[in-house]
């Protein structure tokens, strides 16, 4: 029997289990490295953090996204965009030094099984497990307005279902939204020669800032992950608080922190290619001729209609633990969630109300704040979860002593359970995003 099955090999479950390995758990690791990142991130897109804040996380800091791109001459100053092949295949060449080779398998079920778990995958294997961390990504919780719910997927669609955008060339298309993946994805349609529209209910777009050198402005505006200022710095900088706070204060800030705004640097490319219906909501829409039509509601109440081929919704994403098909419906149905939300409650160790079970990522957000949706949460989740599956492991085995990793990344032995520990012990080698 296994110590711990790793659901997912994104930059979460990577992280989770690089911390796993350097602890000598019995460890799995389920999934193709970074494939939501391969698959459903389109061509040319750049993150909006630079290479400074999206390292992953290992014991000890090490394998780091500057290492990487130091090895390969890449560009790793303030202000010089990522991009996305860059990030990929970072995130790849930090599984294969870091984490034990990952399993490109889907897993098709997780099912209690004594005082364990039973995973199986598509080839038939069912492993037997003490714990589970379930790193499945955003993907899963792709969230569609429900009046593009009815249309086939020829006429309406997510944004995280696109990779190659080149499909849409000479067609026009309406980009619901108007965070960075709104703006993103219809800039890159404009520049496959696609003739796109961005429909948003806000009254103007909001960009963001560019990154102050360092060293400029730290008291005013303090650098965090995500962004720059005392609130982003707040809520990146201590997740362990932002889960003392009542559920829906959480979820407030899971949901709607930081607003959506688009990065710096895609402004200019943005505005002279991409028209905007601004201040529209869309009240229905229909199948019409080889397209569809869009109704619209402005916010003085007039309505307006608009005729695309094709809707992409950049909308994002809802955790939702009911979407999760792979769980025994015995778990999903029983797991106790964050206030009136869909999402997992869970206690200081990403644990979940089943004991054994662990989320990490944006399922963890409702109960750890708005870093989890970020590169920039991997560290301390991983640091973090890795000790409540320690403490599981040592409730099931009478306490004994169990390696965990030091600091400096060298195995330290502890025994027993783990405290909900200080804010000090939050940042050991906290990436950002």
């Amino acid at each position: 029997m296994y110590d711990l099955v790793v659901v997912g090999a994104g930059p979460y479950g990577l992280s989770i289990a690089a911390h796993a390995a350097a602890a000598g758990l019995r460890l799995r690791v389920l999934g193709r490295p970074m494939a939501s990142w391969h698959d459903h991130m389109p061509a040319g897109m750049l993150l909006t953090s630079g290479p400074r804040t999206s390292s992953l996380s290992a014991p000890g800091g090490r394998h780091t996204l500057a290492e990487y791109c130091a090895t390969r001459e890449l560009p790793t100053g303030d202000g010089v965009p990522l991009p996305l092949d860059t990030f990929t295949a970072y995130g790849s060449w930090f599984g294969e030094r870091a984490v034990p080779q990952a399993e490109e398998v889907t897993v098709t079920a997780v099912r209690p099984d004594g005082d364990g778990f039973q995973v199986q995958v598509d080839t038939g294997e069912r492993i037997a497990t003490r714990t589970v961390a379930l790193a499945v990504g955003a993907v899963p919780f792709a969230h569609r307005p429900w009046p593009l719910l009815e249309l086939p997927p020829e006429l309406a669609s997510h944004s995280s279902d696109h990779h190659d955008l080149s499909r849409f060339a000479g067609r026009d298309v309406a980009v619901i939204g108007a965070g960075q993946s709104a703006l993103e994805t219809a800039t890159l349609l404009a520049e496959h020669g696609a003739r796109p529209c961005v429909v948003a209910r806000t009254g103007r777009l909001h960009w963001a800032a560019p990154a102050r050198p360092s060293g400029r402005g730290r008291l005013r505006a303090p650098r965090s992950g995500p962004g720059t200022g005392w609130t982003d710095w707040a809520w990146s900088q201590a997740p362990w608080a932002v889960r003392r706070l009542p559920p829906a204060t959480r979820l407030r800030l899971a949901g709607t922190v930081p607003g959506p705004a688009g990065a710096w640097w895609l402004r200019e490319r943005f505005e002279s290619q991409v028209p905007a219906l601004l201040s529209h909501r869309v009240r229905s829409a229909a199948p019409h001729g080889d397209g569809v039509r869009l109704h619209l509601t402005r916010t003085d109440g007039r309505a307006d209609t608009l005729g695309v081929h094709h809707v992409v919704a950049a909308t994002g994403f809802t955790p939702d633990v009911g979407r999760l098909r792979l769980l025994h419906p015995r778990v999903r149905t029983t797991l106790r969630t964050v206030g009136g939300s869909r999402a997992p409650e869970l206690n200081p160790c990403f644990e979940s109300s089943w004991p054994g079970l662990f989320f990490a990522g944006l399922l963890a957000a409702p109960s750890f704040g708005p870093s989890m949706r970020f590169v920039h949460g991997t560290a301390f989740t991983a640091a973090r979860l890795l000790r409540g599956v320690q403490r599981r492991l040592g409730d099931r085995r009478g306490a004994p002593t169990i390696p965990r990793p030091a600091r400096n990344g060298t195995p330290a032995a502890v025994s027993g359970p783990v405290p909900d520990t200080a804010p000090e012990e939050t940042s050991a080698d906290e990436p950002a995003r």
